[in-house]
């Protein structure tokens, strides 16, 4: 269903190494970079959802928008302790470390944060394995 999420960034080189590491740990490559934008995915998969950082089309300075998120769906909540611990070192800001979130669903586990430019980005499962 979807295509691909792109978030604004005031400094490419910057948003470049937050999220390197990032798509590393979960195993996706850097598909596309040029002076404007990066994205992460499928590199030889035109069709696979992609993510996208980069310079606002309209050359205003990047904003982040109140309520939007991308949320990266993972396999184990070790998993999403590290993706958490890679983002703070990182320079992320957190939004809710990572843990049991019932108020949702009796499984879900996530960890919120910010990339340095303010977007926000989860990592989540719902494996009833994964407790814990």
């Amino acid at each position: 269903m979807i295509g691909y999420t792109m978030v604004g960034t005031r400094d490419l080189e910057r948003a470049i190494r937050f999220y390197d590491p990032l798509f590393e740990e979960m195993g996706i490559d850097k598909a596309w970079r040029d002076d404007q934008v990066a994205s992460w995915g499928d590199r030889q998969d035109q069709t696979a959802p992609r993510f996208f950082t980069g310079y606002p089309f309209n050359e205003e300075p990047a904003t982040v928008g109140n309520g939007v998120m991308t949320a990266f769906r993972i396999e184990s909540t070790s998993k999403i302790d590290r993706l958490y611990e890679i983002a703070m070192r990182r320079g992320g800001s957190d939004e809710g470390g990572p843990s049991f979130r019932p108020q949702y669903h009796e499984t879900f586990y996530a960890a919120y944060v910010r990339d340095p430019d303010g977007n926000k980005i989860a990592f989540f499962c719902y494996e009833e394995s994964s407790r814990q």
